[in-house]
């Protein structure tokens, strides 16, 4: 028998990529079937809007919080809900694209809870600097923030890797370059809310994080400052 004959075409996911696509994938499967009056009657056409109004993230929520001084569960849980609706299908699958492909790139080098803590601290932190900009009243959805976190993410791997090689770190930057690139044009040419803020907030968490969550820890933080 041929070494490697029964090894698998692609290489699976990390489970931890499945753990975030599923409940972005049910909610988009739930949503259609209620677009396209396959569940829900009548009531399934209107089903999008009543996840938005569940889900998404308003500023205000934050303001509102900071303003009274007081807790608010439902707003509180906002900022971990909003990555699971999106606006459409087109919006969830390009989401989703972004976390397959950079979660399977990030979880083959980190360890599960590190993926996890890198996604939700890039949405978390996305949400609250989203809604710390004033004036904005654009409610927030969408994985992006998070699916960014994973790009810092992947971005310090390869940052990491040229250093090691001695090359020109500033090289692992050219994607999240190129991303926001693109999102501030087609914000200048149709308009619409900001979140370019929430998703370079979610790279910027992801790339921090890494110094303490990714492979070495604090001890390879430790490393680098020592080096300087």
């Amino acid at each position: 028998m041929r070494d490697g004959y029964n090894e698998a075409p692609v290489n699976p996911l990390p489970p931890v990529v499945w753990l975030l696509i599923l409940p972005i994938a049910a909610m988009e499967i739930a949503l259609n079937a209620g677009a396209y009056g396959l569940a829900g009657g009548q009531l399934g056409v209107g089903w999008r809007s009543d996840a938005l109004q569940r889900f998404a993230l308003s500023p205000e929520m934050l303001d509102q919080m900071l303003t009274t001084g007081q807790f608010n569960a439902d707003y509180a849980m906002r900022f971990v809900t909003y990555p699971v609706v999106h606006g459409n299908l087109t919006h969830a699958l390009m989401a989703a694209v972004f976390i397959l492909a950079l979660g399977k790139f990030v979880g083959e080098v980190y360890r599960a809870w590190a993926v996890l803590a890198v996604f939700f601290g890039a949405v978390i932190v996305g949400g609250v600097a989203y809604s710390l900009v004033p004036g904005l009243r654009f409610p927030l959805y969408g994985a992006y923030p998070g699916a960014y976190g994973l790009i810092g993410a992947f971005t310090f791997i390869i940052w990491a890797r040229l250093g090691a090689a001695h090359e020109n770190r500033a090289r692992a930057f050219t994607l999240i370059g190129f991303l926001l690139g693109i999102q501030l044009l087609f914000g200048a040419i149709f308009g619409g809310a900001p979140d370019w803020i929430a998703d370079l907030a979610g790279f910027a968490t992801g790339f921090a994080l890494s110094f303490v969550v990714g492979p070495g820890g604090p001890a390879h933080l430790l490393r680098l400052i020592r080096q300087r």
